[in-house]
C-alpha cells in the first residue's frame, strides 16, 4: 500500500534487493570469517518514499520514516542457502525491466558489508541485511504490477496498492 504523505510529491519508488539471512549471533567479524553466519538468501524489494527523504535531507532529519512503512519491504517467499557468485539480481515494473544487474557487480561485496556492519552492532540469528540495488530505481503507482527476481532461483510478484483511507 503506498502513503500520502509528502509535501514533497517524488512517489514511492522501487530497490530491488539480495537479503542475507543471519543465523548465528555475530560481532566484530573478519571478512573471511563473514560467511560462517549467513544461513540463506531473501529477495526483497526495499521500497523509499522519496517526498519524504528529500524532506528529511533538507531538515537534516533522519531519513528513517520514507522507508518504514508497514507494508515497505516485501520479501520473497523462499529462503535459499546457497546463490551463485554471479547471479543476475531484476525487477520488472508492469512487465517492462526497470533494474537488471548481477551481483559481482555490487560496490560492497558481501563480506565486507557483513564485516563492517558487525563491527558497528552485533548481528543477531533472523536478523536481515540489504545489500544494495542495482541501477534502475524508479517510481512506482497504484496498479502496477512488481515482479522481481535473482535468476531463477527466487522470486518475488504483487501489485501495487493505494492505502486505504480510515473512516472510523
Amino acid at each position: 500500500m503506498l502513503p500520502n504523505t509528502s509535501t514533497n510529491d517524488s512517489g514511492v519508488h522501487h530497490e530491488i534487493e539480495l537479503g542475507l539471512v543471519i543465523g548465528a549471533r555475530g560481532k566484530d567479524l573478519s571478512e573471511e570469517q563473514a560467511m560462517s553466519i549467513v544461513c540463506g538468501y531473501i529477495l526483497a524489494l526495499d521500497l523509499t518514499e522519496r517526498g519524504l527523504q528529500q524532506d528529511a535531507k533538507q531538515e537534516g532529519k533522519p531519513w528513517s520514516m520514507c522507508k518504514g512503512f508497514d507494508t515497505f519491504c516485501p520479501i520473497s517467499d523462499s529462503i535459499v542457502e546457497n546463490v551463485p557468485p554471479n547471479a543476475r539480481l531484476w525487477c520488472k515494473v508492469n512487465g517492462e525491466t526497470r533494474q537488471d544487474g548481477n551481483i559481482v557487480d555490487m560496490i560492497f561485496p558481501i563480506p565486507r558489508l557483513i564485516s563492517y556492519i558487525s563491527s558497528v552492532m552485533t548481528l543477531e540469528e533472523n536478523d536481515v541485511i540489504l545489500t544494495g540495488t542495482p541501477s534502475g530505481v524508479g517510481q512506482i503507482t497504484p496498479g502496477d504490477v512488481i515482479e522481481g527476481g535473482l535468476d531463477d532461483i527466487l522470486h518475488l510478484k504483487f501489485d501495487v496498492v493505494a492505502k486505504e483511507s480510515n473512516t472510523n
